[in-house]
């Protein structure tokens, strides 16, 4: 709520201006107003651009995904964050982070511009192997904000504020090139990575041609977080030891599974499919949660300094997640509920949800959605209700829930109604993004 209260009192300082322009007039030109006092529209423009691009760019898987949106929310903080007199730099709070462009003594920018700039720089960098719609998309939003805001402001200033974007957006690039997931899209499915053996180890399912996809991204868990001390931290307990005897805790998780499943009702197969957010048909379950951000922002009528942090915490956030759920999947290699099942229950039975091609525990979405709900309940409070409008354009109806964590609850279960998870690692997936979202909140936005 905290959050939402420097809105108003964002609102009340432009109120205070156009008063006080009465006696004084503003100059004619739009260039030094506070962040505050923007829209943010063009921030929630070139978010709501990253996950058609995402569905489009073949690589990006979700890991892949959410380190993008880590870096550009970064950028976007980090290219306005000068205008923001509350707020300072994340520089040497975020790994490895050092010293950033800063902005000309005694120099005007138009931080819309700025934003502008730098995230259009920082996606086309993001996004080298995109196709010619891509790269089309890139330069049309670009250009429309270009437009507008060269009504708003003087060349010079114009120049300069495109010119520091773009300096700022080169620098986080640069950063983002030593955190060892760079160009980690070229290396999703690694030859050489041999999966260990033995009973309760994960083995590599079929898709649907019927031959097995090799794992996926197995040391993204090495990555260097933006905020965690390493992927192990904030790391979930073991799951129950596996076990085929009836009377074994694994096996009656994977029985509840089994009979889950084998009983689903019309709401739990539109849950499961509202939040399955299969890669390349989707932005992900990454960019299920940024499109919950851009709504509620939008909902909000925010300003950019209130979507700037938004963006940078919830990217944040969402990245390290990932990091930390693939450090924990690839040391725990647990087998998935699709190849225990028909090996010791049923063989004729099948998941309701194509099971992805990478460890069962803990479940990605669990802790994803659970890091999202706890970041978007730190911004605008607990029991906001809304509803996710995510699916529309695929014709999936629009689900409502009365609280953030509401929808992580359900994001969590879908998994278990998909037959893709057994419950430990729903809860205990659960719980890991609590902790990676504590963690973001820690970090020092405010001046």
């Amino acid at each position: 709520m905290k959050r939402i209260k420097r809105l108003a009192v964002g609102c009340l300082v432009w109120l205070m201006i156009v008063f006080a322009s009465v006696v004084a007039p503003l100059p004619a030109m739009a260039e030094g107003l506070p962040v505050s006092t923007l829209s943010s529209d063009v921030a929630r423009d070139w978010f709501a651009l990253q996950l058609p691009l995402v569905r489009r760019t073949w690589g990006f898987s979700p890991p892949v995904a959410a380190r993008a949106f880590g870096y550009l929310g970064v950028t976007l903080y980090e290219s306005v964050v000068p205008g923001m007199p509350d707020y300072q730099s994340l520089s040497n709070q975020l790994n490895e982070l050092s010293e950033l462009p800063q902005p000309e003594t005694g120099s005007s920018y138009h931080w819309g511009v700025v934003a502008n700039s730098a995230l259009a720089t920082m996606t086309r960098s993001l996004y080298p192997t995109a196709h010619e719609a891509n790269r089309a998309a890139i330069d049309a939003l670009y250009q429309t904000y270009a437009a507008r805001f060269q009504n708003e402001v003087d060349a010079a200033t114009f120049a300069r504020s495109v010119e520091y974007g773009q300096r700022v957006a080169a620098a986080v690039f640069e950063w983002s090139t030593t955190d060892g997931g760079h160009e980690g899209y070229k290396r999703n499915f690694p030859a050489n990575y041999q999966p260990p053996t033995g009973a309760g180890m994960w083995e590599p399912t079929p898709r649907a041609k019927g031959e097995a996809q090799p794992a996926m991204q197995p040391t993204w868990g090495d990555n260097r977080p933006f905020v965690l001390a390493s992927g192990i931290e904030c790391a979930p307990p073991p799951p129950p030891p596996y076990s085929e005897e009836p009377d074994s805790a694994f096996y009656a998780e994977a029985l509840e599974v089994y009979t889950v499943t084998s009983e689903l009702t019309a709401e739990q197969r539109e849950i499961a499919r509202f939040w399955a957010d299969d890669p390349f048909r989707t932005a992900t379950p990454a960019g299920h949660s940024i499109s919950i951000l851009t709504q509620v922002l939008a909902e909000q009528n925010a300003t950019l300094d209130i979507a700037a942090e938004a963006y940078a915490r919830m990217g944040i956030g969402l990245s390290d997640a990932f990091i930390s759920c693939w450090s924990a999947k690839y040391q725990y290699n647990l087998v998935r509920p699709i190849t225990y099942i028909q090996s010791v229950i049923d063989s004729e039975w099948t998941s309701p949800l194509v099971t992805p091609p990478f460890p069962e525990y803990p479940s990605g979405h669990s802790v994803e959605s659970s890091a999202a709900a706890a970041i978007l309940t730190g911004l605008f409070g607990e029991d906001y209700a809304f509803t996710d409008h995510t699916h529309d354009e695929w014709g999936l109806p629009a689900r409502s829930f009365g609280s953030f964590e509401a929808f992580a609850q359900e994001a969590a279960l879908s998994r278990i109604y998909g037959g893709i998870h057994y419950r430990a690692a729903v809860e205990n997936g659960l719980a890991q993004g609590a902790c990676i979202a504590a963690k973001v909140e820690q970090i020092e936005f405010h001046a």
